[in-house]
């Protein structure tokens, strides 16, 4: 190597002026000789040692630090790039030979393969090769990656493409006495490096529903160098593979491991909730997802930056379609929420839907339009479910509320005329969900005036929903596939179910003030759209009856009756919460009971 003489501030020495702070705090270094000086007996490679291992013993003083770590950190850092950038400067200089032009991969491959290679460099370069194979492993380019290690073990053609195995039969030369100094050495990277892929690996596995290989990637993670907060990470990944395979207790102490190991318990605790959940503990579910909002509203302090490369740096960034991503405050909430207003506990599900819509409109002013692919319900959706949380609550007057100021934010979103949903997504102002979401407010408006007694408005509520749900069709079926957002709110099921669920409701109406005649036609309409909906062919049966229309009303028991003993299909649709909620309260309660008492009262003798 070259003597270095040039001591311009562009030469192979630092810039003009700059001083590095060595270890000890009060020290300068006026005596130190700069990598740039002239100095007619040292090479570069001495004078760039020496200031590698003056920065190197700076940095490892400096991890013993709490106060002043950050800084001295900071300063031997910068210094280290002082020091890359004298190198890319020589490099400049010397042009021994044209750069090659086959990238990283193609360099590595020459390097390895030349028969130059001296013994004395192989461990400086395994080293590299572990810097080289955290780098493609954080960008994930595991096939260049699987290719370094294979030759690095001197694999033929066909040999192992497993990377863990890579990893482990990885031979690391045993480095010299009087080698630089260094941050981290090969065997430390090494080990990351398996930490690391195991854990990114037991992930892709639990992703792809292999929960045997993902269970043997994930307890490869927890046994090697795993630093607490990534424990915690995988030990909840273990929970999660341990519950999908029918191990909810072992799942369990998995998930206690990792409530006590850290302070991130967002994740944990969702899958926790959902073990108690499966386990068909209600109070324990409801508890995890009390903790989990809590603990997602924490901020946590930002951490000092890190010397060492770590595991955490070479994970994939959170991923929501991993199962335990537990999203934001406000995700964590609307899923507390729901879940109380699923399981009947009605009064807790109205205050945590109250405090999620203040949480949610606690800032600017939000957008009604529904996200293409949303990880929950859209935002009017969760009005809707709020109304009627507080419905069922007995909060008619506060779901009332709620509607008007659902209606007030769609007020301009309404369509002006007829149209078909497909028509309504050309446009720019108009949202095709609109109508079917005004048109549920409604009939949540509706319910809350017959909770209130006033049927004469309530009925007013259901017309008005009836008349804009029957002034368009469903969206044409050459649209495409349909977003999240468009199956719940659009779909032709729901569309169907929520009309019916209004022409019930207007019926129920008309029979509480008298009118069975206007009942029977919503009834009978009801029946004929949704011919497969039995609480309104068991309306329809009641009514008749009281009609003293014997005779349809025979032939509609009769056909009941026959259904009943047909075995029942599980339904591969679901529907949106709010109409869940609200097709309950227009649903008789016992089927059964109901077609004996019409059994005994239908088909008894006729008085002459």
């Amino acid at each position: 190597m070259r003597k270095c003489t040039d001591s311009s501030p562009l030469g192979c020495g630092l810039r003009r002026g700059r001083a590095y702070p060595s270890a000890a705090p009060s020290a300068t270094m006026s005596h130190e000789t700069p990598l740039g000086s002239s100095a007619p007996h040292a090479s570069c490679l001495d004078l760039w040692r020496e200031k590698n291992d003056q920065l190197v013993r700076q940095v490892k003083v400096a991890q013993g630090l709490s106060l002043r770590r950050q800084q001295l950190a900071q300063d031997a850092l910068e210094g280290l790039r002082e020091l890359l950038h004298c190198l890319q400067v020589l490099e400049t200089q010397e042009q021994l030979e044209p750069r090659l032009e086959r990238g990283l991969s193609g360099l590595w491959d020459s390097v390895l393969h030349s028969s130059s290679l001296l013994p004395e460099l192989l461990p400086a370069l395994h080293h590299l090769a572990a810097l080289q194979a955290a780098l493609w492993l954080s960008t994930d380019h595991l096939g260049d990656l699987t290719l370094l290690l294979q030759t690095l073990n001197g694999s033929q053609s066909g040999a192992s493409e497993d990377l863990l195995l890579l990893l482990k039969t990885w031979n690391l030369p045993a480095e010299e006495s009087d080698a630089p100094l260094t941050l981290q050495d090969a065997r430390s990277l090494r080990d990351v490096l398996l930490t690391a892929s195991a854990y990114r690996q037991g992930l892709q596995e639990l992703i792809t529903g292999r929960l045997s290989r993902a269970l043997s990637s994930l307890q490869e993670a927890a046994s090697g160098l795993c630093p607490q907060p990534v424990l915690v990470q995988v030990y909840t990944a273990l929970g999660t593979c341990l519950r999908k395979m029918g191990s909810p207790q072992k799942a369990l102490l998995y998930l206690v491991s990792a409530l006590k190991g850290g302070s991130t318990w967002g994740p944990p605790l969702l899958e926790a909730s959902r073990l108690y959940r499966q386990l068909g503990n209600t109070a324990a579910e409801l508890e995890s997802l009390e903790l989990l909002v809590e603990a997602l509203s924490i901020t946590h302090s930002s951490e000092a930056p890190q010397l060492l490369i770590e595991v955490e740096l070479l994970l994939p960034p959170p991923d929501p379609a991993l199962p335990f991503h537990c999203g934001t405050q406000s995700q964590a909430k609307y899923l507390l929420a729901s879940r109380c207003l699923q399981t009947g506990r009605a009064e807790d599900a109205a205050e945590h839907y109250l405090d999620l819509l203040a949480l949610l409109l606690n800032g600017s002013e939000p957008k009604f339009s529904p996200p293409p692919c949303p990880p929950g319900p859209c935002m009017p959706e969760m009005f809707l479910e709020a109304a009627a949380a507080l419905i069922q609550a007995g909060r008619a007057q506060d779901a009332l509320t709620v509607c008007e100021e659902l209606l007030s934010r769609m007020s301009s979103l309404l369509p002006k005329m007829p149209q078909r949903w497909g028509d309504a997504r050309k446009g720019t102002k108009e949202s095709p969900h609109c109508p079917p979401w005004v048109s549920a407010t409604y009939l949540l408006q509706g319910h809350a005036w017959v909770q209130l007694g006033a049927q004469k408005e309530a009925i007013s509520e259901f017309s008005r929903c009836l008349e804009l749900l029957f002034r368009a069709t469903p969206k044409d079926k050459e649209q495409g596939p349909a977003s999240n957002c468009d199956q719940g709110c659009t779909s032709d099921v729901a569309l169907q179910q929520l009309r019916a669920a209004a022409l019930i409701s207007r019926g129920l109406g008309w029979v509480a003030s008298g009118q069975d005649t206007k009942a029977l036609q919503d009834f009978l309409l009801s029946v004929q759209m949704c011919p497969g909906n039995q609480d309104a062919s068991f309306q329809l049966l009641q009514t008749l009856r009281r009609l003293d229309r014997r005779d349809e009303a025979t032939a509609l028991w009769w056909r009941l009756e026959a259904q009943t003993k047909l075995p029942q299909e599980n339904a591969t649709w679901s529907l949106p919460l709010y109409l869940e909620t609200c097709l309950s309260w227009i649903r008789p309660h016992d089927h059964e009971t109901l077609l004996e008492e019409f059994q005994t009262s239908l088909l008894e003798p006729r008085d002459l």
